[in-house]
C-alpha cells in the first residue's frame, strides 16, 4: 500500500514507479465529491471511465485516449462489495487539477453537460499512466461531500468525519479484492497494437 497524497503529478510519478515491481494490477482508494443528487455521503463508486481534465496524462497519450480501467479488475472489487451487501454506483468521473470549482457556475454546468458522477484529482491519470505502462488498475471512490449542494462541500470537520465513519470498510474491500485478484484472478493480458 502506498499513501502517494493528493494530485495527478503524484499518482503519476506512483504508477511509473511501480512498473519495476510489476504488480498483477493497482486499485486505487480515494475520495471523491459527488455530483448527482443520488449521490450521498459514504456512496461507493466504481468508475467506468474517467474525463481526463487534470493535463498530467498528456504527456502520456493524446487527450483522444480514453482513460479506462481494467474490466477484470473491477470485477474482483464489485465482488467484494456485493459480498458485503452493499451498494455502489458506476459511472464516469471528471479528474481535475482545480481546486475552489465549486462556486463556479460555467464549470458546474459543464460537469452537468457531461453526466459525470463524481469529480477527483487522480482517477483519470492513474487510468493512462497504467495503460501506458501496461499496469492492470481500478479505483475504488468514496464520495465524502457532494459539492452541489449548498451544504455539501467538503471542511476540514466534515472529511475527519467520514474518514472515521467509512475508511475502514473502504479498505477492507480494496484489500480483500486485490488479494483475490492475487490467489485466483487470470492473468490480465496487455495488447499491443
Amino acid at each position: 500500500m502506498i499513501n502517494f497524497g493528493i494530485g495527478s503529478a503524484n499518482a503519476a510519478t506512483i504508477m511509473d514507479l511501480l512498473i519495476a515491481r510489476h504488480p498483477r494490477g493497482v486499485l486505487f482508494l480515494g475520495k471523491c465529491g459527488g455530483l448527482k443528487r443520488t449521490s450521498e455521503i459514504g456512496h461507493f463508486i466504481l468508475p467506468i471511465a474517467a474525463i481526463r481534465g487534470e493535463g498530467t496524462s498528456l504527456d502520456y497519450f493524446p487527450r483522444d485516449v480514453p482513460a479506462l480501467p481494467s474490466f477484470k479488475l473491477h470485477k474482483f472489487v464489485s465482488d467484494r462489495i456485493v459480498e458485503r451487501q452493499l451498494e455502489y454506483r458506476t459511472g464516469v468521473v471528471y479528474t481535475t487539477n482545480r481546486r475552489m470549482w465549486e462556486h463556479d457556475v460555467e464549470f458546474r454546468q459543464r460537469l452537468r453537460n457531461m453526466t459525470c458522477i463524481g469529480i477527483e484529482m487522480e482517477t483519470a491519470t492513474l487510468f493512462i499512466v497504467g495503460h501506458y505502462n501496461e499496469i492492470s488498475r481500478g479505483a475504488l471512490l468514496l464520495v465524502s461531500d457532494v459539492p452541489i449542494t449548498p451544504d455539501g462541500v467538503k471542511t476540514e470537520e466534515s472529511d475527519k468525519e467520514v474518514t472515521k465513519k467509512w475508511s475502514e470498510i473502504h479498505l477492507d474491500i480494496g484489500i480483500d479484492a486485490m488479494a483475490d485478484l492475487g490467489q485466483r484472478g487470470e492473468p490480465i493480458r496487455h495488447f499491443h497494437y
